[in-house]
């Protein structure tokens, strides 16, 4: 098949969303080197950029060159040693994720879990926190398998109260809701290009906080991971310039035009207009027959999960099929323990809009009659 072949696809699932126009255009710019100055001005400014997204003073914050996958594994490999007590916070499949992380780190891994659908609690997490005084506490902001929006402060306070470090997943809220890491007392946090940035899939903006940069170079043990090893990486994005790896230059061309799109908007208009656009979303979901999985206390805006009529679960996935041969638009499933039993719908970065709302409603009236 030739990229002129592909279909033209409105993607609504959990990931990735379209790029928006003017980022496809900054993908098609002049290649110049990843050591060249020009590339390196540019590259400042994408740091800068996400710092402000972030809300984070970190010098240290930079897109990693990989997925959203890679920056949660750079955190734990840059934080955790073997040995290390870890507390993780589990709400669904991307918590599951970083307990498996840590434990291939070596760490000693306690879960605290949550209910599917639900937020964690944070006096469990404090009195976990303080019986195993861990040296990483993690979570996830935004859990993309449930629309769980986790509320951070409490958390986060326990666990700097007991000089632990705080990992946090904002894979699915950098870009769509506001993110405080410097407010809430984060130290390291990680997300992805390819959902509220509306950029392609490809990098992973990281934060690491100074206390982050202290332990990743005072470590017993080498980062087992060369590649994303903070302690070699900040010597590339910082003021020396070391050569360390070629940089997808082209990627991040993209994701500076995504980062302006994002500044030029300003993030309350851009949080609210992801909240009106998931609002009718379940406004008229609902009239079919489809109810929210999530309170709306903690409900994540840019994916929305929804419970199926049982006239739809009976065969979800192939109303799924025909929503994406027929109307080119894309759904998501649940996941894990979850799956056949919701939909996870994404409104996410340009596609949280009016229009696509009622694109996908549209072709669902007609298909259900």
């Amino acid at each position: 098949m030739r990229p002129a072949d592909l279909p033209r696809r409105l993607l609504l699932g959990p990931g990735p969303s379209n790029v928006h126009p003017r980022v496809r255009e900054a993908l098609a710019r002049p290649l110049v080197g990843h050591m060249d100055p020009t590339f390196f001005e540019l590259l400042d400014g994408v740091q800068d950029s996400l710092r402000a997204l972030f809300g984070t003073g970190h010098p240290l914050t930079l897109p990693i060159s990989a997925t959203g996958s890679a920056g949660m594994e750079a955190c734990f490999v840059n934080l955790v040693e073997p040995g290390d007590e870890v507390l993780i916070g589990v709400a669904g499949v991307f918590g599951d994720r970083m307990a498996q992380v840590a434990a291939r780190c070596g760490a000693r891994v306690t879960r605290i879990e949550a209910e599917l659908g639900t937020a964690l609690d944070p006096d469990a997490m404090a009195d976990a926190i303080g019986r195993i005084r861990p040296r990483v506490v993690a979570l996830v902001h935004a859990e993309t398998s449930t629309g769980v929006l986790q509320p951070i402060d409490r958390i986060a306070a326990a666990s700097r109260e007991a000089g632990a470090l705080v990992i946090l997943d904002c894979v699915t809220s950098l870009g769509g809701v506001t993110v405080a890491i410097d407010e809430w007392g984060v130290d390291a946090a990680y997300s992805a290009t390819q959902k509220c940035l509306s950029c392609p899939p490809g990098l992973s903006p990281v934060s690491f906080s100074q206390r982050a940069v202290e332990r990743a170079a005072t470590r017993v043990t080498p980062v087992q991971s060369w590649y994303l090893d903070v302690n070699l990486l900040a010597n590339y994005v910082g003021e020396s310039r070391v050569y360390h790896h070629t940089a997808p230059v082209s990627a991040i061309f993209g994701l500076a035009e995504g980062l302006r799109l994002v500044e030029e908007e300003g993030m309350a208009t851009r949080t609210e207009r992801h909240r009106h656009a998931a609002n009718l979303l379940i406004e008229g979901m609902g009239d079919l027959g489809f109810e929210p999985l999530v309170d709306a206390a903690v409900r994540l805006p840019s994916l929305t999960t929804l419970t199926l009529p049982e006239k739809v679960e009976r065969g979800e996935a192939d109303l799924r099929r025909r929503l994406l041969e027929f109307y080119n638009i894309e759904v998501g499933g649940g996941l894990g323990p979850l799956a056949g039993r919701i939909w996870r719908i994404g409104l996410m970065g340009e596609n949280a809009r009016v229009t696509n709302v009622e694109a996908l409603l549209s072709a669902l009236r007609r298909e259900l009659g």
